[in-house]
C-alpha cells in the first residue's frame, strides 16, 4: 500500500483510532477532551450486544476515575450493596458490595456518548494500513483514506489488519475458560433474598471457577465461569435446558436461590489467551485485546483496558506529540511502562492461578481450596460478630 497522498477524500489527524469497543471509545473520549486531534474508525453506529465485561469492581472504578470519565459512566451502572459469598449451599460471608453492573454494549455506548463533538467518528471499516516513523495511512472500505501521526489499534479480536504490517498472534492457552451469561429470576416471589451472590463449586470435578449473580437494572444477571472443552455435552445442555444444567452443576445452590427461571438467551463465549508479537513498530500502538487477551473468569480484562488507555492517553501520547516523528523508540515507552507491565503480569498470573485453584486435582490444590473456604468462613464469621456487637444507631424521628 502506498502512503497517503493529498487528495479530496483524505482526512488528516494526529491520532487515528481503529476500533470503537471499550478501549477505542475510552481513548477517543480522553483524547478529545484533552483537545488532541482524533478520529475514531468503527463500522457500528451503535455497539452491538456482546458477552464480555458486565460489571466493574472497585479497583477498575479507581482506574476509570484516572481517565476522567467515571462521572459519565457510573450513573449508567447498577451498584450492589451487599454480596453474599457461598459454597456447599451455605452463605459464609455477607460483605459490602463494590461492583457496578452494566451490559458490555451499554458500557461501550455510554463511553461513546462521552466522546466530544471535536472527535470525528467514521462509521466504516479499515481495510488496509501502512505505517512509518512520520505519518501513517489507513484506507477505508469506501476508498477514503486517513492520514495520522499515530494509529491506535483497538480492534480487539479482529485480525484483519495485522498481517499487513507483520503482526502475529500466538495462542498460549486455547479455550482457557468459558463464560456463560444469562438472566435469572425467582419463581413465585418478587425478588431474591440477596442483592448479589458469588457461589463457588464444591469440587474440582465440577470444572468451574464460580457463579456470580449481580443486578443490572431490574434484572439479576448471571455469569458462570467454567473450564471445559467446547464439545462438552454439558454445554449443549446449557442451551437446551439451562435450569437443569445449572443445578446439576451446583445442586446445593437451590438452598440459597430457591426455584428459578432462566429468561432470555443463554450466551456462551470461549476465551483463548493469546499475545501479539512484532508489535514494537513505528507509528502504531496496540491496546486492550488487540495486544493481549485476559481470562474473563479472572475478571482482569477491564483493568487491562483502562490501564492501557489511561497510561497511553494521560502519559505517552502527549509526550510523543510534543516532538517530531513517531519512531519505535517512542512506541516502546508504552510497552515498557511499569504500570502497564505490572497490570499485564498480574492478569496472566491470575488467569493461571484461578484455573489451577479451581480444577487442580493434586493434594496441594485440594488443600488450597479448603484453606480458602475456611478463610472466607472466618472472615464472614468475624464480620457477623462485629456487626452484632456494633451499637445500633436509633432511627431519627
Amino acid at each position: 500500500m502506498v502512503l497517503c497522498v493529498e487528495e479530496a477524500h483524505m482526512r488528516v489527524t494526529d491520532i487515528a483510532i481503529v476500533g470503537g469497543g471499550l478501549a477505542g471509545s475510552t481513548a477517543a473520549a480522553m483524547l478529545g477532551r484533552a483537545g488532541i486531534s482524533t478520529i475514531l474508525i468503527d463500522p457500528h453506529t451503535a455497539y452491538p450486544p456482546d458477552l464480555r465485561c458486565e460489571k466493574l469492581d472497585s479497583s477498575q472504578v479507581d482506574i476509570l476515575k484516572k481517565t476522567g470519565l467515571a462521572p459519565s459512566v457510573l450513573p449508567a451502572t447498577t451498584r450492589d450493596d451487599t454480596v453474599w459469598i457461598a459454597r456447599f449451599g451455605r452463605v459464609i460471608d455477607k460483605r459490602p458490595g463494590d461492583q457496578h453492573g452494566i451490559m458490555y454494549h451499554d458500557l461501550v455506548n455510554t463511553m461513546r456518548a462521552a466522546i466530544p463533538a471535536t472527535v470525528e467518528i467514521i462509521h466504516d471499516k479499515a481495510v488496509d494500513i501502512a505505517t512509518g516513523s512520520e505519518r501513517q495511512c489507513i484506507r477505508l472500505s469506501n476508498g477514503d483514506e486517513v492520514s495520522a501521526r499515530l494509529i491506535v489499534l483497538a480492534n480487539g479480536l479482529n485480525v484483519g489488519l495485522r498481517h499487513n504490517i507483520g503482526l502475529t498472534r500466538t495462542i498460549i492457552s486455547a479455550c482457557h475458560s468459558i463464560t456463560i451469561g444469562f438472566d435469572l429470576k425467582p419463581v413465585a416471589r418478587p425478588r431474591f433474598d440477596f442483592g448479589a451472590l458469588t457461589y463457588y463449586p464444591e469440587s474440582a470435578a465440577d470444572h468451574a471457577a464460580y457463579l456470580t449473580l449481580f443486578p443490572i437494572g431490574s434484572s439479576m444477571r448471571a455469569n458462570l465461569m467454567v473450564y471445559r472443552p467446547m464439545e462438552d455435552p454439558w454445554l449443549r445442555e446449557c442451551r437446551s435446558d439451562p435450569q437443569k444444567a445449572l443445578f446439576d452443576l451446583m445442586p446445593n445452590l437451590r438452598r440459597i436461590t430457591g426455584e428459578v427461571d432462566i429468561v432470555g438467551p443463554v450466551k456462551v463465549r470461549p476465551a483463548d489467551l493469546y499475545v501479539t508479537e512484532g508489535h514494537r513498530q513505528p507509528g502504531i500502538v496496540l491496546v486492550g485485546d488487540a495486544f493481549a487477551t485476559s481470562c474473563p473468569a479472572a475478571g482482569t480484562g477491564t483493568s487491562k483496558v483502562f490501564t492501557d488507555v489511561e497510561r497511553l492517553c494521560n502519559v505517552h501520547i502527549p509526550s510523543w506529540l510534543a516532538t517530531n516523528g513517531m519512531g519505535t523508540d517512542k512506541i516502546a515507552t508504552f510497552y515498557d511502562d511499569p504500570v502497564k507491565q505490572a497490570c499485564d503480569s498480574a492478569s496472566r498470573e491470575k488467569a493461571y492461578d484461578l484455573r489451577s485453584i479451581s480444577i487442580g486435582t493434586g493434594l496441594t490444590w485440594h488443600a488450597h481450596r479448603w484453606l480458602r473456604f475456611v478463610a472466607r468462613l472466618g472472615v464472614g464469621t468475624l464480620r457477623q460478630m462485629r456487626e452484632a456487637m456494633s451499637p445500633r444507631v436509633p432511627a431519627r424521628q
